[in-house]
Formats: structure tokens, sequence, C-alpha cells
């Protein structure tokens, strides 16, 4: 099955827009099922009316959205991370706005990795629940708990948002090196003005990463590592319609569904976001 049942898949010449799904489960460390993730988004976009409500548009069609074979992975870390970057490079030097569907968020590094080769001027947006800062975790540096790290060291210009959990160690760098940082506490009853004044001054092309313990779990349970206090689906909309209204969106990701046997609720809110996130970057702005 393709991403929304599209029967035949589009052409990938003739799409805008690549799914690439990732089934990576190498480094997590709690509650298992990721590597099931991506397809359980994939099966539950058919269920999705592909007119946009919010947007007023039914963009599927014109856009063109090609669903790739799932990517094959190395059990070792560092060399599943080279191979992402391969894959996404080939679509990115394409002109393609790939879609990365995990697997555990290590898989992310990878993804920004081929993104800062063609826009070197990348900044970086991470929506999570954990800061993923870590330098190291169960003796490996591509953990999914070390993705922000990596990405930092080529990377200055992060914002990290919804955060509501992290190591002492990584308080420390924070402060250390000032990390610009939005606790979920913090953006839980304020508008976006917060937002507009962070996002200001980065730098136009971004990637956009989104862990989906970042939501509330009254939108999203099915995760590994889960956190309470997540943001709610019309918030989360609304800091996201922000991001993608002011900066170029170059790619985006959304990791660590953990997908259960219990329900399909939290795979079909993902399938929801990408869609709804698609029409975000596609559908042109009135002015």
């Amino acid at each position: 099955m393709n991403y929304l049942d599209i029967e035949p898949n589009p052409e990938l010449r003739k799409s805008k827009v690549v799914i690439l799904p990732v089934p990576y489960e190498g480094t997590v460390t709690y509650g298992k099922g990721t590597s099931k993730g991506p397809q359980a988004i994939i099966d539950a976009s058919s269920q999705l009316e592909t007119y946009d409500e919010e947007l007023r548009v039914e963009n599927f069609d014109r856009i063109g959205i090609h669903t790739t074979k799932p990517l094959k992975l190395d059990k070792d870390p560092k060399k599943t991370v080279q191979i992402i970057k391969e894959a996404c490079k080939k679509f990115i030097d394409d002109e393609k706005f790939v879609i990365m569907l995990g697997g555990e968020h290590s898989i992310s590094f990878g993804y920004y990795w081929a993104l800062k080769e063609k826009y070197p001027d990348l900044a970086v947006i991470q929506l999570d629940a954990h800061a993923d800062l870590r330098n190291e975790y169960e003796d490996s540096k591509f953990s999914h708990a070390c993705v922000m790290r990596r990405i930092r060291e080529t990377c200055k210009d992060t914002l990290q948002i919804g955060i509501r959990s992290h190591s002492k160690e990584e308080s420390d760098l924070i402060r250390k090196e000032k990390i610009p940082m939005f606790y979920a506490h913090y953006i839980y009853n304020k508008n976006t003005g917060w937002l507009n004044a962070a996002i200001k001054n980065m730098p136009n092309n971004v990637f956009l990463t989104i862990d989906v313990d970042f939501f509330s779990w009254d939108v999203i349970s099915d995760t590994g590592t889960p956190e309470p206090g997540g943001i709610h689906w019309y918030k989360a909309l609304e800091i996201l319609r922000t991001i993608f209204e002011n900066k170029n969106v170059v790619g985006f990701d959304i990791v660590e569904l953990s997908q259960t046997q219990n329900s399909n609720n939290s795979a079909f809110a993902c399938a929801k976001l990408i869609y709804r996130l698609i029409n975000y970057k596609f559908t042109p702005r009135k002015k």
C-alpha cells in the first residue's frame, strides 16, 4: 500500500513529494515497536479524506506523492545513518521534498546530513519531549538520545520546542551553549508570539524533525518514550503552521511512533499530520 492508498503509486519523476519509510529500531531503550511505525502510518493514511478542511484544498493529485519501498538498513547505527544520508541525497538532488517516516529518532541525523550538503545555511527545528543532547548513550554516539547533539556539532541554528525531559548533563550543556529551547510548560497557554520572535533571525531554510512524543497522549499515545504534559492537536498545528508560513521548510520527518496492536489512533494522527504539513508546504499563501 502507498501513502493515501494512491494506486498506482504516482511516478517518481512526476512527484514533488517522496514518502520514505525507514523502519529502524536499533537503539531504542524503553518501549519497542518503532520499526512498525512507518507501515502503520501508511496503512492508516488509506482512511484519510484527501480534502483538507482547514486549508480548503485538495492537493494530492497536483503535487504528486510517491511512496518508496522501506529502506534496507544495517544493524550498526553509524552505518545506518550513512545509508539514510545516501538515500535522501538522491531524492534531494532530484529536487524532491522528502518526508521520512521513522523508526527511531536516530535516523534524523542521516536526513539532516544530506540536507546540510545542499543547504549550508540549514537551520533545524525539533518538536520533541526530550532534548536528545546526550553526547553518548548506552555506548553509542548515534543513539536516539544523541541526535540533536550530533546535529549541533555542525549546526548552531537550532530551536527545540515542547521539551519536558532532559538529564543534568544536557541541562549543563543547554546553559553553557545558550541553546534556544522552549519548554512545554512555557508555551502551553501562549500564542505564537514567542515563536515568531525565536525564528525571526534564523536562516530561511529549515529541517523540521518531529518526535511524536511531542504531542499530548490524547493525540498520540503510542510512542517508545512517553512523557506527560504534551502539546494538544490544535496548539501543535498553530506552531507548525507558523513555521511553514515564515520559513522555507526543505524537509521533515516523523519519528518514534511505536505501533501496537491495541489502537490505530496514533498512526492515524501521524498520517493526518503528514498530509496537513504537505498542504502547509504546497498550498499558495493568500496575500
